[in-house]
């Protein structure tokens, strides 16, 4: 009885690591199938970016802007307004946007949008049994399929990151104007208090943001089972696995951000 709770309760705990160890050897197989000639993918890449702008840049534009205006903007603006600070609001969209909104929304418009595609094709190739067919003629499926998805979802995130903060500060202006601030110290604290460290910071996190989404979204896509229910299945738990190790990643990134740049810590 012991040993039937006991596998109750750490199997899916060994389920969970076994999977992320497993993705850790597909970072890996990538990295030096991306790094290795030859080259084959420079088509499949082009196609899988555009892809993923064509499929994303609305639904965040429209995600960015919701934000900004309400959680940041609103909400903060109401908040400064008691101590007559408003003129500090630019001060916070440094703190909320630039480093923890736009690059949070930015992947989770990905994962949910563009991960899933991903997911759900590379799921459907396993169940049809076209990436085992791939293999028998000496093809290899990293190569050609998850290092294009690899670095298309990578380099789009990272651009999405600078359409979400423009977006965001966008929406931070419409609720400084609802507020009926003048726009000239939301700026003037806002350039005060960004720095280089907080932009490309912002910037590589959300690169990285992606890298962790394409992984994760290709393993779950080629290890598919199950038939079209199991494809499903797999998207649902792609989703949640990008989401968990985004937040994961983010505390273990912004701590090491914070730690070496300590002069972003203050706020003028």
């Amino acid at each position: 009885m012991v040993r039937g709770v006991a596998d109750r309760a750490f199997l899916p705990a060994k389920g969970l690591l076994e999977e992320v160890g497993d993705m850790m050897i597909l970072t890996g197989k990538t990295i030096v199938s991306a790094l290795r000639p030859p080259y084959p993918y420079g088509g499949e890449f082009v196609q899988q970016f555009l892809f993923a702008l064509r499929l994303c840049w609305f639904p965040l534009m429209v995600s960015t802007i919701a934000f900004g205006y309400a959680a940041p903007g609103l909400q903060a603006s109401n908040f400064l307004t008691l101590f007559g600070a408003n003129d500090r609001l630019g001060g916070f969209f440094v703190l909320a946007s630039i480093r923890e909104f736009a690059p949070f929304v930015t992947a989770i418009v990905v994962a949910g949008v563009a991960g899933t595609a991903i997911t759900a094709d590379l799921g459907a190739r396993k169940i049809r049994e076209e990436l085992d067919a791939l293999q028998v003629l000496g093809v290899d499926p990293v190569k050609n399929l998850v290092v294009p998805r690899f670095l298309a979802l990578m380099i789009v995130t990272g651009l999405f990151d600078v359409y979400a903060i423009l977006f965001g500060l966008f929406g931070g202006l419409v609720a400084n104007g609802v507020n009926q601030q003048p726009v000239g110290p939301f700026f003037a604290n806002l350039l005060t208090n960004a720095s280089i460290p907080d932009l490309w910071g912002s910037v590589l996190k959300c690169t990285l943001f992606g890298a962790i989404i394409a992984v994760v979204c290709c393993y779950k896509g080629m290890t598919a089972s199950g038939g079209a229910a199991g494809v499903g299945r797999a998207v649902n738990q792609a989703v949640v696995i990008a989401t968990l190790g985004v937040f994961a990643f983010n505390y273990v990134f912004t701590q090491t951000l914070l730690a070496t740049h300590p002069e972003i810590l203050n706020i003028k």
